[in-house]
């Protein structure tokens, strides 16, 4: 960890205590997860006092914790013909609502993260706040603190669903009028709920339920790594020849 970034943790943990959980630095950034009952009290602070002044928020984002840490490709016991190293079909947005799999690793599956630059101190900083509920994700609006994350929140509810309490104006932004459901979330079906099409006798654009068959593809990808059982088998098959 680097002098400055080391010296800001100092700085929340003297500052806000309790109020913050984990810390974490990853290309020389600083994150730390704020209690959701804290959130908006340590984005003021942050905001307006001397030793942290982080004027500008530049970007705030969501993450679906769902799945996280699963992986659908079989790189250690496959054959070394056609498409074998595939997924499972047993990951998030191919699996039947009632049999979803649970966040893992993780006690919330929604988290907000906020992206934060202080021009006068030249430091960054990564806040991220956990909803308690995952049926029906609230975490309160910083519209008040940094104007600019008006359309950022609103974002984020259009794609992930989660409600930013407080916010002026929280409506859908990038999805059209009437659409189900929230389209990053991981258990949002890849081929979506309904397609639309122009209908010559009606005149205009109907809604009808999708037509198209949720399938894997994934091509077999050949690397040239002895780790993986698969590039052995390949080497001794080309070598036999």
């Amino acid at each position: 960890m680097s002098e400055s970034v080391a010296t800001l943790r100092e700085l929340l943990q003297q500052r806000f205590g309790a109020r913050l959980g984990d810390f974490s630095e990853h290309a020389g950034a600083l994150r730390v997860d704020v209690s959701l009952a804290a959130w908006v009290e340590v984005a003021r602070a942050l905001r307006d006092e001397a030793a942290f002044r982080f004027e500008q928020a530049i970007d705030l984002c969501v993450v679906d914790y769902l799945s996280y840490g699963e992986a659908e490709w079989d790189t250690g016991n496959v054959s070394n013909e056609g498409f074998s190293r595939g997924v499972e079909g047993e990951g998030a947005g191919r699996f039947n609502w009632a049999d979803r799999p649970a966040a893992a690793h993780i006690s919330n599956r929604f988290a907000v993260v906020v992206q934060l630059l202080s021009i006068s101190n030249n430091q960054r900083l990564r806040l991220r706040c956990f909803a308690p509920d995952d049926g029906l994700p609230v975490v309160p609006t910083l519209v008040d603190v940094w104007r600019g994350l008006n359309w950022f929140e609103r974002e984020a509810f259009d794609l992930f669903g989660v409600l930013f309490e407080g916010h002026p104006d929280l409506r859908r932004i990038l999805t059209d009028y009437g659409f189900v459901g929230h389209p990053f979330r991981k258990d949002f079906p890849l081929v979506g709920n309904v397609e639309v099409r122009y209908d010559e006798a009606r005149r205009r654009v109907v809604y009808e339920p999708v037509s198209i068959e949720p399938r894997v593809g994934v091509p077999r990808t050949v690397r040239d790594d002895a780790r993986l059982e698969q590039a052995a088998a390949e080497s001794a098959a080309r070598a036999a020849r």
